[in-house]
């Protein structure tokens, strides 16, 4: 197994790409949608977004994918700082919302997948991950959760409020839809969600395969049934099985994340990482630690909350998973860097657990 960090696209600089190597990361994995850009809700120094009833911010440019040259320059930047690109993470609504949303735009923006996917091919990044959903990562809070009063984030109550047209995946993707007046997106159902994935998978798979590169899907999370009043797919571990069984193609894996499988309201954690390590479909895991389970959860330092990180990283030895493992979030230390400090812990706690394993 190896150890690497995540980044947010404000976060892809040469002094991040040190911090990473001097916390003992190998691999990057980057975030190439600005989260934050022109959004509401958001306060300096924010390592998260959180945003409004209105998302994020606004998604990127529906013209321009991300060029075969950025891509290079990003795994170039990465190389020079001893370190491997190993994943880019998320997929911009700008370029496939009307994917998740069945919309007109549907066609033309599966050619803008296929196309991301070739270009990541030719660059040489194995891995695309990315959270098939309508209304995304929403609903979450933040608070002094963890120990000692540490800035983390969480979930305080279920968050159904609709969404108005002009958002999806939690970002805005048509800022002439200013205000709720606008209408709202209709809800989807489980069956309708289910069925966009699949055919999505059909769709770019063989792409992928070509191309060399993973698809991996993260979980829900939060891991609720309705975000928004839209279905969700995989808010229960057991959901991950039918995501495997839908396409046999070794590029359809999962972007699996410990925190949202723990947070979920079913499934003993311990053998969900055994079930589905031992199929080798893992992507890449996110490994971070939490208290509690939805609608209710916080998130805590690596070393105190329910899940017993160790026992998982020994499970996924077990299995002989050999990719990468990052601390996908991380309290924040009272501190002049707070989240280089939060990260600093999490990156040595699972160094050291890495390194008792071998």
């Amino acid at each position: 197994m190896k150890l690497g960090l995540g980044l947010y696209r404000h976060m892809l600089t040469a002094e991040n790409f040190a911090f990473a190597k001097q916390a003992g990361a190998t691999h990057i994995v980057a975030h190439l949608v600005d989260y934050f850009r022109g959004g509401v809700g958001h306060s300096p120094g924010d390592d998260q977004p959180l945003g409004s009833d209105w998302g994020w911010g606004l998604a990127g440019d529906p013209e321009r994918l991300w060029t075969v040259s950025e891509l290079r320059e990003l795994r170039a930047a990465t190389e020079d700082a001893g370190l491997t690109l190993e994943a880019i993470e998320n997929f911009d609504p700008a370029h496939w919302g009307d994917i998740l949303l069945d919309g007109p735009k549907r066609p033309q923006q599966i050619e803008n997948v296929k196309t991301i996917l070739r270009r990541m091919g030719e660059v040489g990044i194995p891995i695309m991950g990315y959270n098939f959903s309508i209304a995304g990562v929403a609903g979450r809070t933040k608070g002094r959760y963890a120990r000692g009063g540490a800035s983390s984030v969480g979930m305080e109550g279920p968050y159904d409020l609709p969404m108005p047209n002009g958002l999806v995946w939690n970002m805005v993707v048509d800022s002439s839809a200013p205000s709720r007046d606008a209408g709202l997106i209709p809800p989807v159902t489980h069956a309708q969600l289910w069925s966009r994935l699949e055919r999505f998978l059909a769709e770019v798979l063989p792409v992928a395969e070509a191309a060399g590169v993973r698809l991996a899907l993260h979980p829900d999370d939060p891991p609720m049934p309705t975000i928004r009043g839209q279905a969700r797919l995989v808010y229960q571990p057991s959901m991950y099985q039918r995501v495997i069984d839908l396409n046999p193609s070794p590029s359809n894996q999962l972007e699996f994340c410990v925190g949202s499988l723990a947070e979920m309201t079913e499934g003993d954690i311990y053998d969900v990482v055994d079930q589905y390590a031992r199929q080798h479909r893992l992507g890449y895991v996110h490994l971070r630690n939490v208290r509690d389970k939805v609608p209710h959860y916080k998130e805590t330092f690596i070393d105190d909350g329910e899940v017993d990180v160790l026992r998982v990283l020994a499970i996924l030895k077990r299995n002989r998973f050999e990719g990468v493992i990052i601390p996908d979030h991380a309290p924040q230390m009272s501190c002049a860097a707070p989240w280089h400090a939060g990260m600093a812990f999490a990156m040595g706690y699972l160094r050291a657990g890495l390194q008792s394993l071998a």
